[in-house]
């Protein structure tokens, strides 16, 4: 990322608090010591270098950004996303005035058919197809706030809680392309509904999703407070539990772990991996059965994200070793089940940074090849690839080949 002004002084300011040369902190945090010029200058970094620094400092990571946040980054730069990011705007955020909002132009269609319309949206989603899915959610939302209005009763609770479904699509979409503002609109609504007709399971799925938004926004105290307090709420009887409660339950654990790991609370991040392993173990292998789950969860994700605590702490060795091992390996597959699409991209995103770090350049590429053939839209959204591919420009000797510009040019990397 790069830094601003007021991140670059609270590098410095906690180093001389500490004591520190910026030779001593480039040594406590096993970093080069131009990066730490470049943290100083407010120069590009990335979010495990801050982790890295932060460590050293003895400090959170979230409290070298202080009251900052992160700007919101456009996914997609042609015209036609445009058009679909300013659709869903209107649709989620219509202009209000005096008496009510201004009409809409949805028609109440009933809330199974809105349902309908959100499972072949998730599995749009799923797929990568992130375009088909920003088209179809302005009517969704249309729709479903026109349901919400016009019916009475039990029939009005149904559509309450269809257009929670919606607006639980709409901020994982919206996550995902970095649109944070309507992000968190979305899923603090679909928070809202679920909560007020009673849906606990749908409403920690709503939790779920708010805490992957906390974490892109670098909130990390926030995100691991909500996921640790909705955890304790939720946490199911284990001989009771549904898997789809295990599921969620499981999932809060993993953000609590994320957060953790990240604002350099490594006993907290041991503790939440611990409780997802649980969860995972409970379930034996991968669930997912939308909608009463929203992503797969099970014994093969809590392990993919302990590796991915291993590749922040640029554990190289340990990412490839686990990675081939376990529930993760070739064999285990027939038994735990398989990763998400998402989550597994992830996983070798982690698996390349590791042949980076270890200078096998041409391993590192063979991942993101294989990721662009098999989620190339998805691909163009991930910081860590765009960060693996600028090691392996910045550290190759040899002649760049094709596969390498072609790369470079599929993430936006320029020269």
């Amino acid at each position: 990322m790069s830094m601003s002004t007021g991140l670059a002084d609270n590098v410095k300011k906690y180093r001389r608090t500490a004591g520190l040369s910026q030779e001593g902190l480039a040594e406590a945090a096993d970093l080069s010591l131009s990066t730490i010029h470049k943290a100083e200058q407010g120069g590009h970094v990335s979010m495990d270098t801050l982790a890295a620094l932060a460590g050293a400092l003895g400090v959170s990571t979230s409290a070298l950004f202080a009251s900052e946040s992160p700007r919101s980054v456009i996914g997609a730069e042609d015209e036609a996303n445009r058009r679909n990011l300013a659709a869903l705007r209107r649709a989620l955020m219509p202009p209000i005035g005096l008496a009510s909002p201004l009409p809409t132009p949805g028609e109440a269609k009933e809330p199974t058919a809105i349902r309908q319309g959100v499972q072949e949206g998730h599995a749009l989603y799923q797929a990568g197809r992130y375009g088909a899915v920003a088209k179809r959610l302005p009517p969704l939302l249309h729709s479903s706030e026109a349901a919400v209005s016009a019916f009475e009763g039990e029939e009005k609770q149904r559509a309450m809680i269809a257009r929670a479904h919606a607006l639980l699509l709409a901020g994982k979409y919206l996550t995902q392309v970095r649109q944070y503002d309507m992000a968190y609109f979305a899923l603090a609504e679909a928070i809202r509904l679920s909560r007020d007709t009673g849906k606990t399971q749908l409403t920690a799925t709503g939790v779920v999703g708010l805490c992957w938004l906390l974490l892109r926004e670098d909130r990390f105290d926030e995100s691991e407070q909500l996921a640790a307090q909705t955890a304790a709420e939720v946490e199911p009887r284990m001989s009771e539990a549904t898997p789809a409660q295990l599921a969620v339950w499981g999932e809060l654990w993993l953000r609590v772990a994320a957060a953790g790991r990240r604002n350099n609370r490594p006993d907290a991040a041991k503790h939440a991996r611990r409780m997802a392993a649980t969860a995972g173990g409970a379930l034996e292998r991968e669930h997912s059965k939308f909608p009463s789950h929203w992503s797969a969860f099970g014994p093969v994700t809590a392990e993919a994200k302990a590796i991915e605590d291993l590749s922040l702490a640029r554990d190289a060795r340990g990412v490839l070793r686990r990675a081939d091992e376990g529930p993760l390996s070739g064999k285990a597959v027939k038994h735990f089940g398989r990763l998400s699409t998402n989550n597994w991209g992830r996983h070798r995103l982690d698996v390349a940074r590791a042949h980076v770090l270890l200078g096998s350049h041409q391993d590192a590429m063979d991942e993101l090849v294989n990721l662009r053939q098999t989620a190339d839209i998805w691909l163009t959204h991930q910081p860590m690839a765009r960060r693996v591919m600028e090691d392996i420009l910045k550290k190759r000797k040899r002649t760049l080949t094709e596969d390498m510009r072609s790369m470079a040019a599929h993430l936006g990397i320029a020269g």
